[in-house]
């Protein structure tokens, strides 16, 4: 009985999304426009390289940040090659947005210089390096804390003042679904998830009554360079955690950032775990408009009883797997 009542929250909830995706619709399709001429920044792969294709297409100007500067090449011929029209502009900064902050700040101010005022700042930077604990190294923690925490924090601190100074633009802070969950061999790197996302909170109340908004982009798990880089390495009770939720391309994960970051929408997601977990876990976040509002606040109790189902499932896959070590240990000893 309780699993047909489960099967009919979750077909209501679904509904009710599909619903609001179709009220903010034809808002995107106006608000793409004003991208004409605009000066964005994206990456050189994954996510990030989705998202300035699209901007490109649309005619911005499109800037890309990464350390890698062949990649960086390689990219941006690919970009200039979807452009609108002959006007736009190009560039690639290659830098450690994690090292010295006085070079980070030199140039991005160079790039604003040559491309103009940034209209969207896309923070796309990030890695997941698995295991548990006690088996990932100091060098691997300090790794994700610079990659998805201090390159984030560093690369905006460089921008936020001037996008104030203009009064207008969007920051937008790429974390993922781990930062409103704990997963098994994720550890640390959920703990720099967890960290963009009160990083997101707070820098919107610091930058709203400048004209400049704030999304936190929350990726599920997404077919990228990194996640096949990451999968080599991932126990096996977080891979069988990741296979109960659906894999996502990069490009449906960036253009949803890119709607939602014009739309003004604080929380971007993609799937239905996405609108699970910022609906039962929106805290005190930002909301964009009040059918939002109210989709949290009747809809959050509601999720809650969903995301136990989850967590009862994610329990059995660990016990299982601790048994199944177990099982085969012993059978080695006798």
């Amino acid at each position: 009985m309780e699993y047909i009542l489960l099967a009919f929250i979750t077909f209501g909830v679904i509904v009710l999304s599909f619903v609001l995706a179709a009220v903010f619709k034809h808002k995107f399709i106006a608000k793409k426009i004003c991208l004409l001429g605009r000066h964005i920044t994206g990456g050189s792969s994954g996510i990030g390289k989705c998202i300035a294709l699209e901007a490109a297409k649309i005619g911005a100007n499109v800037t890309i940040v990464a350390r890698n500067e062949n990649r960086l090449r390689s990219t941006l011929k690919e970009i200039k090659g979807q452009c609108l029209n002959n006007k736009q502009k190009f560039n690639y900064l290659s830098v450690d947005l994690a090292g010295d902050y006085s070079m980070v700040e030199k140039t991005f101010n160079n790039a604003i210089e040559d491309m103009g005022p940034l209209y969207l700042f896309i923070n796309c930077a990030g890695m997941a390096l698995c295991g548990t604990l006690e088996d990932i190294s100091t060098d691997d923690i300090m790794q994700m804390i610079n990659t998805n925490l201090i390159s984030t924090i560093q690369a905006t601190k460089a921008i936020v003042n001037k996008m104030k100074q203009n009064g207008y633009g969007s920051i937008v802070i790429t974390s993922s679904l781990a930062s409103f969950c704990g997963i098994y061999g994720l550890s640390v790197y959920c703990a720099t998830k967890f960290a963009l996302r009160g990083f997101a909170e707070a820098l919107s109340m610091e930058t709203k009554n400048f004209g400049v908004k704030v999304t936190l982009a929350l990726p599920p798990d997404t077919d990228t360079p990194g996640y096949a880089n990451e999968t080599k390495n991932k126990p096996l009770e977080t891979l069988l955690i990741s296979e109960t939720a659906k894999l996502f391309t990069p490009e449906e994960v960036g253009n949803k950032i890119l709607q939602d970051a014009l739309d003004g929408h604080f929380f971007s997601t993609v799937g239905f775990e996405g609108h699970m977990m910022t609906t039962s876990c929106a805290g005190m976040a930002p909301y964009t408009s009040y059918l939002e509002l109210m989709y949290q606040v009747f809809g959050a109790g509601i999720l809650r009883l969903i995301t136990v189902y989850y967590l009862t499932i994610f329990d059995k896959i660990i016990k299982k797997c601790k048994l199944d070590r177990e099982n085969v240990k012993n059978n080695k000893i006798l």
